[in-house]
């Protein structure tokens, strides 16, 4: 899966570079990294925001939740990794982050059956 992401990536920056040497006016990297990045946020927060809105309307507050704290999660394990190889405490290895996440998502599945398990004997409770 990552390096079908890779793939991508590396698609899209070969014809933005492409483009970007076709025009008259050839951007920087900081100024194609400006564009680039910006349009990529405005279109996440205009998909995310419609998600969202979705997601609160239909009462499903938890799965907000859980795409914030998971997407926390990403950013923190990258950082550490990162941290690791800038620092030399430790070495930057992409298992150390599939293992954090993999972590995550167990504990979260647990917590949530847990969770079913409690909103299920509430709501039988409540109808008697």
């Amino acid at each position: 899966f990552l390096y079908f992401i890779i793939d991508i990536i590396t698609a899209v920056h070969n014809y933005v570079m492409s483009w970007n040497d076709s025009v008259e006016y050839s951007f920087t990297d900081k100024e194609l990294h400006f564009i680039v990045i910006g349009i990529l946020g405005m279109a996440m927060v205009f998909v995310v925001h419609g998600v969202v809105l979705w997601l609160a309307r239909n009462n499903h507050l938890m799965t907000i939740t859980f795409i914030y704290v998971f997407t926390a999660i990403v950013v923190i394990t990258f950082a550490i990794e990162i941290g690791q190889k800038a620092t030399g405490t430790g070495y930057m290895e992409f298992g150390d982050i599939v293992a954090g996440l993999v972590g995550f998502l167990l504990m979260f599945g647990v917590f949530a059956i847990i969770r079913a398990i409690v909103h299920l004997f509430i709501n039988r409770h409540e109808k008697y």
